[in-house]
């Protein structure tokens, strides 16, 4: 019997929302949570009193990463941003600390909006109510043109959003805030890696969803590139509790498919949700099994012969202590000459 054509599967076509007819408002008139003037300061705003235990461990291991020419990969959520903590992010690039930032696509949108409107974070709750909750013009029209023009060229998403930016300085009077655009200015790659749907500018009716989902499959090549040569090397995720983690498994198992060396590495998940004992083998009758960075982050990737460690606290006590204690830390290395 002859086979049929993809071509004659032409009976269900199931009805879609026109989503052209979406209606987009002007950003400029929103009120935002985060804005450039109460963005944290580091080296100025007073360093939170916390710790956590074996943290001190984990930044040591970071510092001899450094010192031996070693990656060290930050994947982190946007909560990151809209809590105000990005120019800790940029310092620690600045600093030699950070050589490869990865986020979701909502750490783009923050980001992209702290570089043109000075402010980032709606208030959801009442935005959601009528409709207007993400419909800004401004972000989704200039993010997908820019996705769109730089995925054409053979551009990643950060790339694309680093180069539009740096293409209308003119517009982004606060680029010097934004992470992504800085990255790019360092030689540092800014990879974001999207789940189609879940970012406000997937609501704009400019939305190429082929750029959107192509432009991010090239980010993932350049974030598997790093995690190749992650070993005697570090991998943070900072409040990725979905994404950061399954991106990370995955691009750590294509590195080991192709034969690269990633044994003897070190990862750190931060989170504010307490895990009790997690080194330990959790079963699927509990509800710690389903938390995904307890397995894909700490446990799994460093069954040969590395270590995960916990980091619990939240990012605005986490972020300003990382960094502070990392300085510290390396002026002590540089003035006893190790």
């Amino acid at each position: 019997m002859a086979q049929k054509s993809i071509g004659s599967c032409s009976g269900f076509r199931p009805e879609r929302l026109d989503l052209s007819k979406t209606k987009t408002f002007s950003a400029w008139d929103r009120h935002n949570l985060i804005t450039v003037e109460n963005m944290a300061q580091p080296g100025k705003d007073p360093v939170p009193d916390w710790d956590c235990p074996e943290f001190d461990e984990l930044l040591e291991r970071i510092v001899e990463a450094r010192s031996n020419d070693r990656p060290v990969v930050f994947f982190m959520g946007a909560h990151v941003i809209k809590l105000g903590l990005s120019r800790y992010i940029i310092q620690l690039m600045e600093k030699g600390i950070l050589t490869h930032i990865a986020s979701n696509g909502a750490g783009s949108i923050h980001d992209f909006e702290l570089a043109y409107l000075g402010g980032t974070s709606e208030h959801v709750p009442t935005a959601i109510e009528d409709g207007s909750f993400g419909m800004w013009e401004e972000t989704g029209a200039w993010m997908n043109q820019a996705i769109k023009h730089g995925y054409e060229m053979g551009f990643g998403y950060g790339q694309s959003l680093a180069c539009y930016v740096e293409e209308n300085l003119d517009k982004f009077p606060h680029a010097q805030d934004c992470i992504f655009y800085r990255a790019y200015k360092m030689g540092i790659p800014a990879t974001y890696h999207i789940t189609i749907g879940t970012d406000i500018i997937h609501q704009h009716p400019a939305a190429d969803f082929a750029a959107l989902g192509g432009s991010s499959g090239i980010d993932f090549s350049i974030f598997c590139k790093s995690i190749s040569e992650l070993e005697g090397g570090v991998f943070l995720n900072v409040g990725s509790a979905v994404t950061g983690a399954e991106v990370f498994l995955k691009a750590l198992s294509i590195g080991r498919n192709q034969g690269y060396k990633i044994e003897k590495i070190t990862t750190a998940n931060f989170d504010i949700i307490p895990l009790g004992d997690y080194r330990t083998d959790v079963g699927d009758d509990h509800f710690h099994y389903y938390y995904r960075p307890r397995k894909n982050v700490i446990n799994r990737p460093t069954s040969l012969g590395g270590k995960g460690f916990y980091i619990q606290g939240n990012h605005k006590d986490t972020i300003p202590n990382l960094y502070d204690r990392i300085m510290k830390l390396m002026g002590k290395v540089d003035k006893d000459g190790n």
